[in-house]
């Protein structure tokens, strides 16, 4: 029978900076190989899900756990933090992020760039690692540019060659944070075809977007938050094609406008 323990699960996570409450209870499972899409207005607390998931964030309240490995807290409330920095990196290089800005070295070729991690971080044989990282690249579609600098690509290739760095971790679990809202409407669908096609790859992935048509395309499972709580959830085809709730059915209609 094969494994069930989801890649990654959240319980009942409360976030807040100061006075300000951004997650009030959100509760989220990722089974291992399904795609989660979380969608809602700005500010509704989506990248800051993803950022308590990777635990860039601490958490004030809840459960964390990654392929059914609870993350062991220090603390209660706003001075609660991860007990164990061990478990955090070791976890974290696991869950790779790619975020809105694509963070590349702008000193290093776009190979370097991949190779980094894996070779520092992971102290994997360079040689093997740069293989992978070729090969990564070319997934990505932009194997030719190996030997360029961020500088000398466009912000699409640079999404991409961000991407190929976060796949060449070989992580369990890929996060996505709008990935593709610094990017035009042309270099988007770049990006775009690129996450298509992870997610029929069957790879484990959780994608805050704004991108409503990729959410319905290339998800497994639905999520809208709102106002730091989960209003909706269900498959994309309920969740866009007869969503139950007001606060949804006005959130895609000022979308689809």
């Amino acid at each position: 029978m094969p494994d069930e323990t989801p890649v990654i699960e959240i319980r009942d996570l409360h976030k807040s900076y100061g006075d300000l409450e951004v997650l009030k209870g959100v509760d989220l499972v990722a089974p291992k190989g399904h795609v989660i899409s979380l969608i809602g207005s700005s500010g509704s607390g989506k990248s800051t899900l993803l950022r308590c998931v990777n635990l860039l964030e601490d958490s004030q309240q809840g459960e964390i756990f990654f392929e059914g490995e609870p993350i062991t807290w220090r603390g209660r409330g706003a001075s609660r933090h991860p007990a164990d920095r061990k478990q955090v990196t070791r976890i974290r290089t696991n869950l790779s992020m790619v975020f809105q800005q694509f963070n590349l070295w702008a000193h290093m070729t776009i190979l370097q760039n991949v190779m980094e991690a894996p070779v520092t971080v992971l102290k994997r044989d360079p040689a093997s690692v740069e293989t992978a990282a070729r090969e990564y690249l070319a997934k990505v579609g932009i194997g030719d540019k190996c030997e360029m600098y961020p500088a000398q690509l466009s912000g699409g290739q640079q999404q991409r060659a961000a991407i190929a760095r976060a796949l060449c971790m070989e992580p369990r679990a890929l996060l996505f944070d709008e990935p593709t809202s610094a990017l035009d409407p042309e270099l988007e669908q770049e990006v775009v075809r690129v996450i298509k096609a992870l997610a029929e790859e069957g790879r484990t992935m959780i994608l805050v977007t704004h991108d409503m048509d990729m959410a319905r395309d290339s998800s497994d499972h639905v999520i809208f938050l709102h106002q730091g709580r989960i209003e909706e959830q269900g498959p994309p085809d309920r969740v866009f094609g007869a969503p139950e709730t007001a606060r949804l059915r006005q959130f895609l209609s000022a979308t689809a406008a």
